[in-house]
């Protein structure tokens, strides 16, 4: 959506200034202009001990508080953590945990340590991450050398849905409108309050375009959409209406309630999944 998404970049810029520093040089970073506050190393940089878990590539690792959850992130996944990294004399040269800030980044974007080790832990894990040379920064000018460890606290698996099977058209099971406006409930909701043409409402959502092709999703960044509903495309504007807090839909939105042709924007029939997560305004 045209100002969700705009409301979107604003709320991630930090988290992708912040990843910055696991896949562009650290000079680039808040950290290398203004030094966090140091957070000691912990007794075992300096080499991986002997309990440590160690991978045919190299990687060692070993938790440090199990997780809650049980989905293990893949490859083509977002994910959200907190996380601080030194070099094995003890010297700390980040950390989101002295910024406060968590963040958010596509797991298949950074060093192929954290892209192994994080696929190892699930939602709540700590862990130490000993990911040799080979794995992180080796011969890449201005970046930490040598083995890098990194303690890793995996807040959040960021999943985008695949491609739904019925994005062409709407199924023969599918509710209409009088407006064009087609959807399926694919969770009931947990509340009784349904939005207003005025409110103010928070929600992830994935949009597709009906080849099967995904133009926007919330979860891919992490962070939910808070728009009012006078200021969406009149689809979102009708088709949220509908909705209760908790409930998840999936919606066929016809051109005429989409975005008739403006530039820039993907064209046609676009199917939305979308979840209410609240109403911060009734």
């Amino acid at each position: 959506m045209s100002r969700p998404k705009i409301a979107l970049v604003l709320s991630v810029l930090f988290s992708l200034i912040a990843f910055r520093v696991l896949a562009a040089p650290p000079a680039t970073t808040p950290a290398a202009k203004a030094a966090p506050a140091q957070i000691s190393a912990p007794s075992d940089v300096a080499a991986p001990p002997a309990d440590a878990e160690t991978t045919a590539s190299g990687l060692a690792s070993k938790v440090i508080q199990a997780g809650t959850g049980t989905m293990h992130p893949e490859l083509t996944d977002s994910v959200k953590v907190h996380y601080t990294g030194w070099t094995v004399d003890g010297k700390m040269f980040d950390s989101s945990v002295a910024r406060n800030r968590p963040i958010v980044f596509p797991l298949n974007a950074v060093i192929p340590g954290w892209r192994e080790g994080v696929q190892l832990m699930v939602k709540g894990e700590k862990r130490r991450l000993w990911i040799p040379a080979k794995l992180a920064y080796e011969g890449v000018a201005d970046r930490p050398q040598g083995m890098l460890v990194f303690d890793v606290e995996l807040l959040d698996v960021l999943r985008v849905p695949p491609t739904p099977p019925d994005v062409a058209a709407p199924p023969a099971d599918a509710q209409k409108s009088s407006s064009g406006l087609a959807w399926k409930v694919l969770t009931p909701g947990t509340g009784t309050r349904k939005p207003a043409a005025q409110s103010i409402v928070r929600v992830h959502y994935t949009g597709w375009t009906v080849d099967g092709k995904r133009f926007d999703s919330s979860l891919a960044k992490g962070t939910p959409a808070v728009f009012k509903l006078t200021e969406v495309i009149p689809g979102w504007t009708e088709g949220l209406q509908l909705m209760t807090e908790g409930e998840a839909r999936r919606f066929w939105i016809p051109k005429s309630l989409a975005y008739r042709g403006s530039p820039g924007k993907p064209e046609g029939m676009l199917v939305f999944d979308i979840e209410l997560i609240e109403i911060t305004k009734l």
